[in-house]
């Protein structure tokens, strides 16, 4: 009752800073709303004014970064749900920075004493004063005692207990979305947030980033593509992270477009290779691919950091890109169609014809055209309409690809105008292609079956055992089964889960490009 009461107040603490931004109901949104709405909307204007500039984006996500560190990473989650909003919209959140304050160093040399059982001083030669500051946590520079420079990353005090609080407050808003605000439903509102919630508490764990950081570095070995800093594990706790310090260059930085000692062109192709490659042979990427991220050390390799927010792909999820890239590279719209309807990609009350003219209208526009003249992100922003027209249901790790995809582009494309992203992805595309559609594919799939069979031939017996005891028992008088008819529901072989219109829209980039390129 009393955890119901203060999340309401903390609701309407919430509106209010959302009011003064004029973002609880956006002016330039009030038509989508119903009048009720809508006259609160009128009202709240009253408030908000002198704080109007920019767009609906803008100012909501003005308003997120002053409501504190829970709002601004779901803001930054929300930024990804661009089948939510439309481009300006999204482009106003993505401006969120998760920035704040560092906590005094007394602070954080206590946290280091708590989680190493020691002060400081006995694993460290010496430790900065906080050297960046996020809503999560901070970092210092320090030194081990054989000499090492290392990256110190801490968490905010109390940040848990926060988060939570602010994230139940969240919450409370998505159910109510989802109950007064019948238009969005087809959003799964509640969904989002249960899955953004999710997102948020696993960053509060250090010691999960530092497994997603090792996971990647076994990829970066074996693709050469990046870096990912070396970890101390034996430093590694719940609340610290301990890893190689890096000296480089932010790709966030002015510097990166005016030193004449880094190769942007050649950086460029490292950062759409090195997603692809982990997406495409390894199902597994880093999801946060922006600037702030990214670094190019001394010798001009580029260096992936922070790995809060990892994403993933199944077997399955790869194999249908692969195949749908194939369909489109044969400008088979209607064989594609079909594969979606037969996965139930598409509801059945749509028709296949209908869906695949859809594709058609995306995918030809693309064949003929230069590289350069191709952006993925206009590409993906064209699917949006798509996702609604034909009732697609979102999948939160394929949102996660269409975000980090964007990413990607944008941040090659602004090391190199004139960046060839398609030619630079040929190679990577062109390898899946040959796996996933060559005698490999069959070759693994008759030994993924073999095994199978193995596993169900050495519990068989067993299982033989049990139904005879189980009939022996039965005519013996020990079991009734008469009244037992409770009806049984019969489990459908799982399906292929649908995959988003992320990875539709990068076959299709893909595909007409590559078309382009064997012209």
């Amino acid at each position: 009752m009393i955890k119901g009461l203060m999340t309401f107040f903390r609701l309407l603490r919430t509106a209010w800073v959302l009011i003064r931004h004029d973002a609880l109901v956006p002016k330039e949104y009030e038509k989508l709303v119903p009048w009720p709405v809508r006259v609160v909307g009128w009202l709240s204007r009253i408030f908000s004014f002198g704080n109007r500039r920019g767009n609906a984006g803008e100012r909501f996500a003005t308003a997120l970064e002053r409501l504190g560190p829970a709002y601004i990473k779901f803001g930054q989650i929300l930024s990804t749900r661009g089948d939510m909003f439309d481009a300006e919209f999204a482009r106003g959140l993505s401006r969120l920075k998760d920035k704040v304050p560092p906590f005094p160093m007394k602070t954080a040399e206590q946290m280091l004493a708590e989680e190493w059982g020691t002060p400081w001083q006995d694993k460290l030669s010496n430790l900065s004063e906080p050297i960046a500051a996020a809503s999560v946590a901070q970092v210092h520079k320090g030194t081990l005692k054989t000499g090492e420079t290392v990256a110190v990353k801490i968490l905010r005090p109390n940040i848990q207990r926060r988060m939570t609080r602010d994230m139940d407050v969240i919450e409370l808003v998505g159910n109510l979305a989802h109950k007064f605000v019948p238009k969005i439903r087809r959003l799964r509102p509640k969904d989002f947030v249960k899955e953004a919630r999710r997102s948020v508490m696993l960053e509060l764990d250090l010691r999960l980033e530092a497994a997603a950081a090792s996971e990647l570095a076994d990829v970066a070995k074996e693709t050469h593509l990046f870096r990912v800093p070396d970890l101390h594990w034996d430093l590694v706790g719940k609340n610290v992270l301990v890893s190689e310090w890096i000296d480089g260059v932010h790709l966030s930085s002015d510097e990166v477009l005016t030193n004449p000692d880094i190769n942007r062109k050649e950086l460029a192709r490292k950062v759409i290779q090195s997603f692809l490659s982990s997406t495409f042979e390894y199902g597994v990427f880093h999801a946060d691919m922006h600037e702030g991220n990214l670094i190019v050390d001394e010798n001009g390799q580029l260096v992936l950091l922070d790995f809060g927010i990892l994403g993933r792909l199944g077997d399955a999820e790869i194999r249908f890109e692969i195949d749908t890239l194939y369909g489109f590279l044969q400008r088979d719209y209607y064989k594609i169609a079909e594969v979606h309807f037969d996965i139930g990609y598409v509801p059945p009350h749509h028709s296949v014809e209908d869906f695949a003219s859809a594709l058609r209208a995306v995918g030809e526009p693309i064949f003929g055209k230069k590289a350069e003249d191709v952006s993925m992100a206009k590409v993906l922003l064209q699917l949006l309409e798509i996702t609604d027209i034909f009732d697609m249901e979102m999948q939160p790790q394929l949102l996660l690809l269409q975000k980090t995809m964007m990413q990607a582009e944008g941040v090659a494309r602004r090391l190199d105008p004139n960046f060839d992203m398609w030619e630079a992805a040929r190679p990577i595309v062109e390898k899946a292609v040959r796996r996933e559609l060559g005698p490999e594919r069959y070759l693994n799939d008759f030994l993924d079956g073999l095994d199978r069979t193995r596993r169900t031939l050495d519990i068989l017996p067993g299982a033989t055992d049990n139904i005879a005891k189980l009939a022996q028992a039965w005519a013996d008088g020990e079991i009734d089964l008469s009244g037992a008819t409770r009806k049984v529901e019969v489990q459908k072989p799982s399906t292929l889960r649908p995959f988003a219109y992320a990875g539709l829209g990068a076959a299709i980039a893909l595909g007409g490009a590559w078309a382009w390129a064997q012209m």
